[in-house]
């Protein structure tokens, strides 16, 4: 799940700000894949949370003040599914019914978590711009707009060894959008996806483990709501 920013002068965004956009993707990723697994009993895995920054002049430069500066943000890990096959039923011909339905159920589960990324990022925008956001306000291809280029590419790659049928295949990524969606906005999940934003931009680390990852997420999703 890679998530690169590429922003030039004419956006005026502080370096804090491009920061503060690349930790909450990453955390809307790293929550669903920790929290929303856990939530369909899917069993853990292990993954981790890389942030590094390039210049165009090629000098590293950590948190730059440059508005030139390249961020590039990844999960590393993260997947039930390691390798895609070139098709599902292929993959899984001799498979039990139970062992099907798992196997689809971490296929389905990697792609909402891939999309968590991106609506995360459309949701803090929309906040930060005091716009309203709901399923019905965006789609899809938005997402481009948010961070989401790889993550839609990625999709597109799960979901064609997923489903042949074209119409099933709009009609999968539908309701998984919404899946991802309805998590993000989920407001335990909501204030662990900006509990650990905040964690990544404060720590300044370039790598975040894993059980740091699973602390944050877990203290703060288990705060009482107010």
């Amino acid at each position: 799940m890679n998530r690169n920013h590429i922003f030039n002068k004419a956006l005026n965004l502080t370096h804090q700000e491009i920061n503060r956009k690349v930790a909450i993707h990453e955390a809307g990723h790293a929550a669903a894949i920790y929290l929303g697994n856990k939530q369909k009993k899917l069993p853990p895995i292990f993954f981790q949370i890389f942030i590094t920054s390039v210049n165009d002049d090629f000098q590293s430069s950590r948190f730059s003040s440059k508005s030139d500066t390249k961020y590039i943000a990844n999960i590393d890990g993260g997947r039930l599914i390691h390798t895609l096959p070139s098709s599902i039923e292929e993959t899984t011909d001799g498979f039990s019914l139970a062992q099907k339905i798992a196997y689809q159920c971490a296929f389905e589960a990697d792609m909402i978590n891939i999309l968590a990324g991106p609506l995360a990022e459309a949701k803090y925008i929309a906040q930060r711009d005091r716009e309203l956001i709901n399923s019905g306000l965006i789609q899809l291809n938005d997402l481009h707009y948010f961070g989401g280029t790889s993550d839609l590419e990625k999709i597109r790659e799960y979901l064609e060894c997923f489903i042949a049928n074209s119409a099933l295949r709009e009609q999968k990524i539908t309701a998984l959008f919404l899946a991802a969606f309805s998590f993000v906005n989920e407001r335990s999940n909501w204030r662990a996806i900006t509990a650990l934003a905040d964690y990544i931009v404060s720590e300044g680390k370039s790598v975040i483990e894993c059980n740091e990852i699973i602390d944050v997420l877990e203290t703060a999703n288990n705060e009482p709501t107010v």
